[in-house]
């Protein structure tokens, strides 16, 4: 009985182990993931690659990442932190160069293990902004390593940022290499010219890879915009400028909230992208605190002061770098200056001002009336009746007028003298 047992029990394992051997096999399917590399290279491009790469590293089923680049360049240091992550990476990767990956887009590409351009496409121009000898010399030390480590031309690479390198009868002195993708396949910087991502994928010998495209999100989109180089210093710009014409006129309206919307743009950007957080806004509104109640108090004095300082820190603080922080802020600056020459000549003139700064009428029912309707009032005298801040009321012989006060705020109750009428402003001036 028991011999039959064992028979039986050897039979059937037997016949399992035929029928496994037997059974199809199935060869898992290669996946090749393809993430774009578009726009302007910051910190909004640094932190989609770093997710997109989290997510890519715990999937067994990928074999490879073709990097499309579609960039005029961007900022150096988020550029070599994205090109760590590319070299860091386990398996074969491969640049895509469609149309262009110009400044710190050279970087990004000659990252990868195999470059391909697509016909037009072009590479190149990678100077520095600024173009100072430090900066120039850590970034061509940086083109040049990584050129090495992929097994790329060092000195065509640093060619690219270096006016001063001279490559016989490919670039002159004083010029920046910048090579079309036939050029660049000549020269060796490429691999191959690549009409479309299937011939980018049997470049790296995976054509029968299953290509799985990573796409941008939207939020990472309007990071990139909110926080580019470009738009930063504009959205700041509007904040001071809105905030300017918030204190040159009465009440809370345009200018207010002009300002409010930009400078919740450039946070809101920030954000996205991880550069602040509760402390920045904090700060931030701590600031524009101090600013509304200096707007309600006579006088420009600590509050003021102390609102614009925590402002500027705040800017400065959800910045990725004290270094683009104080390019915005100057920008801004410079733009705001400008801006307050002009509304101070022009705006005042302006029928259209009037919309800016009266968020009331003003009717003859409530004891106004307009400077346009009254005859000469220059070297009249008057009492301030709403604080002049530069703008307000003045009671002048028993009639209210809209003025403004040259150069100083003046307090309700002030006696002050019209010292001229430009347009439809009325100037006045403190009587001591």
């Amino acid at each position: 009985m028991r011999l039959k047992k064992c028979i039986l029990y050897f039979g059937l394992m037997f016949v399992s182990l035929i029928a496994l051997l037997a059974s199809p096999t199935y060869a898992q399917e290669q996946q090749v993931y393809v993430i774009p590399l578009e726009g302007e290279v910051g910190v909004a491009m640094e932190q989609f690659v770093a997710m997109s790469i989290n997510e890519l590293e715990g999937n067994p089923d990928v074999s490879g990442v073709i990097f499309t680049l579609d960039t005029y360049g961007g900022r150096v240091d988020s550029a070599e932190r994205i090109s760590d992550m590319i070299t860091g990476l386990t398996f074969p990767t491969a640049a895509y160069v469609n149309p262009r990956a110009i400044s710190a887009g050279v970087l990004l590409t000659i990252s990868a293990d195999h470059i391909a351009m697509a016909p037009g496409s072009n590479i190149g121009s990678a100077e520095t902004i600024p173009d100072t000898e430090k900066a120039l010399s850590a970034w061509t030390g940086v083109l040049r390593s990584v050129a090495e480590e992929k097994g790329r031309d060092p000195e065509l690479v640093a060619s690219m940022a270096d006016q001063s390198i001279e490559i016989e009868d490919v670039v002159a002195n004083g010029k920046l290499l910048n090579l079309t993708a036939s050029e660049a396949l000549e020269l060796g910087l490429s691999d191959m010219t690549a009409t479309n991502i299937n011939d980018v994928t049997q470049l790296m010998g995976m054509s029968e890879a299953q290509l799985v495209d990573v796409e941008i999100s939207r939020t990472v989109r309007l990071a990139q915009i909110l926080t580019s180089t470009y738009i930063a210093p504009v959205l700041l710009s509007i904040g001071f400028i809105g905030f300017m014409i918030e204190i040159l006129t009465a009440g809370f309206g345009f200018g207010g909230t002009m300002s409010l919307i930009a400078f919740s743009l450039y946070f809101g950007g920030n954000i996205m992208v991880g550069n602040a957080g509760t402390a920045v806004l904090l700060v931030f509104l701590a600031g524009i605190v101090l600013l509304l109640i200096e707007a309600f108090a006579p006088g420009f004095g600590f509050p003021g002061v102390g609102g614009i300082l925590l402002v500027i820190v705040s800017i400065v603080m959800a910045s990725s770098s004290f270094t683009n922080a104080m390019v915005s802020l100057i920008a801004a600056l410079i733009t705001s200056i400008i801006a307050l020459i002009l509304i101070l000549k022009y705006a005042p003139k302006s029928k259209y001002f009037d919309r800016l700064t009266l968020v009331t009428e003003m009717t003859s029912e409530l004891g106004y009336v307009s400077t346009e309707g009254k005859g000469e009032l220059v070297g009249k005298e008057g009492i301030v009746t709403s604080y002049l801040h530069p703008a307000g009321t003045v009671d002048i012989d028993g009639e209210k007028v809209d003025a403004v006060s040259e150069g100083t705020y003046v307090e309700t109750g002030t006696r002050v003298k019209v010292v001229r009428r430009e347009g439809r402003r009325i100037v006045v001036k403190k009587i001591d």
